[in-house]
């Protein structure tokens, strides 16, 4: 009777935390074709993602992201299965803390977007101060090797106005762009950007960013302009919006840059892009992109790159 007594409330234990947890996922079909002289060639995979979020108690919870991808470019039946998210969200007093692997996204992706192992800590709400340290870790096209990175950023709202400022420092991360320039030691880079939104469909923001020189006449600065309408919504069909994106960086303003064109095979780059997301049916949403882009040092060879997706979410 005992061990069954046990038994039962081990079980309703369990039936308990079960309702602590929350699994979500998605599963994202994509097809690049990259034309021009830097890449060419296309490019289709499937990418599917389990998220698991536990709630510890009413200040911590836990998220995991289990991550399948196939490669459709071969027949080799290339795929992989990581453990590509784990990392704990938290307060401390009036202090925010996210700690673990985590997506970290700076300055808008026009620096750095992918995964980072490391602790951030934030700090207040109109007007909110971010701070992080860890190690970069980048995917298979990034131009950096696990670099050890510290970055912080303040960020703030006039109206509608919202105007963010940041820094963060790379210690030795063996930018090698391709080879025929490898450039070595710590970088640092500042950004600033504005942005507006003229109503709830409209806006429009700019971001400048300075990079080291690393003691070479590269061109170390640049900016990136975006404006956009409306916005897909996966729990809206028939939602859409348009993006548009002017980029003119130099070669020490990124590091794992967030678009799908090819910016991170160059020396440096300029161009434009131009992107569309439609929702089809309840979490079913579309996207076509569009990149012409020109490398800024070494050479002007040009990249095109058409970039389509279908996202189920459930």
């Amino acid at each position: 009777p005992y061990r069954r007594q046990r038994q039962m409330c081990i079980r309703d234990s369990l039936e308990k935390k079960a309702d602590n947890v929350k699994i979500t996922g998605e599963i994202r079909y994509h097809y690049a074709d990259n034309d021009g002289d830097v890449k060419a060639g296309y490019a289709t995979k499937l990418r599917s993602r389990i998220w698991f979020n536990g709630q510890i108690n009413d200040d911590w919870k836990y998220t995991g992201m289990i991550e399948n991808t196939q490669n459709f470019d071969n027949n080799a039946g290339d795929e992989d299965t990581k453990f590509q998210r784990a990392y704990l969200n938290g307060k401390l007093g009036g202090v925010a803390v996210q700690a673990g692997r985590y997506n970290n996204k700076i300055a808008e992706g026009n620096i750095y977007d992918t995964r980072f192992d490391g602790v951030q800590v934030a700090y207040g709400k109109d007007i909110k101060l971010t701070a992080g340290y860890g190690k970069a870790t980048p995917s298979s096209v990034a131009r950096l090797d696990h670099a050890d990175v510290w970055y912080a950023e303040l960020s703030g709202k006039l109206g509608k106005l919202a105007l963010t400022g940041g820094y963060t420092n790379w210690d030795d991360p063996a930018l090698a762009f391709n080879s025929e320039a490898e450039l070595d030691g710590d970088l640092d880079i500042w950004y600033a950007s504005a942005n507006y939104a003229f109503d709830k469909n409209v806006k429009l923001g700019a971001m400048y960013l300075k990079g080291d020189d690393l003691d070479t006449d590269i061109d170390d600065d640049g900016f990136v302009v975006t404006a956009s309408y409306k916005g897909a919504k996966a729990s809206q069909p028939g939602s859409w919006g348009l993006v548009a994106k002017y980029y003119d960086q130099g070669a020490t303003t990124y590091a794992d840059h967030t678009m799908n064109g090819i910016a991170d095979s160059m020396l440096g780059f300029k161009g434009y892009s131009v992107a569309a997301n439609y929702t089809f049916a309840k979490n079913i949403v579309g996207q076509v992109e569009w990149y012409d882009l020109e490398e800024k040092e070494l050479s002007d060879e040009d990249a095109q790159t058409l970039w389509a997706q279908l996202l189920f979410t459930f």
